[in-house]
């Protein structure tokens, strides 16, 4: 039997298991195309935003890439690449496994054997069961139209679900650092519509069991009224809103101090009161870098990066490492642990750095001066007149 019809039969199992509910996996191997250093490809269903599709694994020697397709399409794909390059297709199911493997005498041998896997896997491309914000019972999730009635994530609503999860992952991960019962107020800087801070508070409360005050600080009226009465919808009664700036709010009780996307100078503010309040915990997602950029692109210092900076749109990257470096090396200053890392916001947004302070104790006076030091070399390096936090604090 030719080569073709054999691939056919596979790609009519693989059908008939996708639609019995009994598909596990799909694996091709032994590859002889023309693509270099690829050695495997790995599929799997997902299901993304309601609809089905398989997802592809490629393997190559140094790296993995990840491609998702409509499942007609991957079908066409998969006798693709048993035609073109892959010598083993091997097709998994919960009732048996069928291997179809060209020999290198050009012999085609299709055969089943025993079932690999019991059961299916999941097909949640989200990972749900992992996901610490459930849509079900979160009645602030329905009022602020991220679930319909029926407690099921609105479509284009999808994004906005994800980031949340995330978000509240990353701070569990950092309130776990703590001594157990240090977050007994929580100041969310620049809470907008609170769609972390409702969460954030749902996770102290309903998953970790305190009894933390939050409070979200919003300058636009609007949304603070909106946000008060959500909370009191959802019986968050140690959850409040109010009307201010980061610069004005009174923030000496704060354990965990939150500002996400404070614009420019906002989160030096936001670091300010943090550090003031002596809080446990500072996180901040910073955007628009103008202060320091402004700084380097009046003084004009040459130095080893100026081939870059004379581009715009490095002089940009190279200020907002700079300017968060800056304030990574503050936090250090006043005591602070401190980690940079990315953060996955949404579609919109997809990536920002997160900058966060981990209480820890004081450095030496030696040490101080070094870190100073450093400020002050950073400073004069890249013609940096002075650093709003800095000047905040006094330095």
């Amino acid at each position: 039997m030719p080569v073709l019809e054999y691939i056919e039969q596979f790609t009519i199992a693989l059908k008939e298991s996708l639609n019995a509910a009994t598909f596990v996996k799909v694996s091709l191997g032994h590859y002889k195309g023309e693509e270099e250093a690829l050695k495997q490809i790995l599929i799997r269903k997902v299901v993304i935003k309601r609809e089905d599709k398989l997802a592809f694994t490629y393997r190559y020697k140094t790296r993995d890439v990840v491609k998702n397709y409509a499942v007609d399409e991957a079908i066409g794909l998969i006798a693709d690449y048993l035609e073109k390059g892959f010598k083993i297709g091997t097709l998994f199911t919960t009732e048996k496994d069928l291997i179809l493997e060209e020999l290198n005498n050009g012999k085609v041998v299709f055969r089943e054997s025993k079932a690999s896997s019991a059961a299916a896997p999941s097909a949640s491309h989200d990972k749900e069961k992992a996901r610490l914000i459930k849509p079900e019972a979160k009645s602030y999730l329905t009022e602020l139209k991220i679930t319909d009635a029926e407690e099921k994530v609105f479509k284009n609503a999808q994004d906005k679900f994800r980031q949340i999860n995330h978000y509240i992952e990353i701070l569990s991960s950092l309130i776990k650092e703590l001594p157990e019962g240090t977050i007994k107020k929580v100041a969310d800087m620049g809470s907008g519509k609170g769609y972390l801070t409702f969460a954030l508070y749902d996770y102290l409360h309903s998953v970790l069991k305190l009894e933390t005050e939050v409070v979200g600080v919003e300058y636009r009226q609007d949304m603070v009224d909106l946000c008060n009465q959500v909370a009191v919808k959802s019986a968050f009664d140690k959850l409040n809103f109010v009307q201010g700036t980061i610069e004005d709010y009174k923030a000496e009780e704060v354990n965990l101090l939150i500002a996400l996307h404070a614009c420019d100078t906002a989160t030096d503010d936001a670091i300010f009161k943090g550090i003031k309040a002596n809080a446990e915990l500072i996180v901040v997602a910073p955007c628009c870098h103008k202060q320091i950029r402004r700084e380097i692109e009046q003084n004009k210092v040459k130095n080893d990066v100026s081939f870059l900076t004379k581009y715009g749109i490095f002089l940009e990257r190279q200020a907002e490492m700079v300017t968060d470096g800056i304030r990574a090396l503050i936090l250090e200053y006043f005591g602070y642990k401190t980690k940079v890392f990315e953060f996955v916001s949404d579609a919109h947004t997809p990536k920002n750095v997160l900058v966060v302070g981990v209480k820890s104790k004081a450095h030496s006076a030696e040490r101080k001066a070094e870190i100073l030091q450093k400020i002050k070399a950073s400073k004069e390096y890249f013609g940096i007149g002075y650093h709003h936090l800095e000047r905040l604090l006094e330095l």
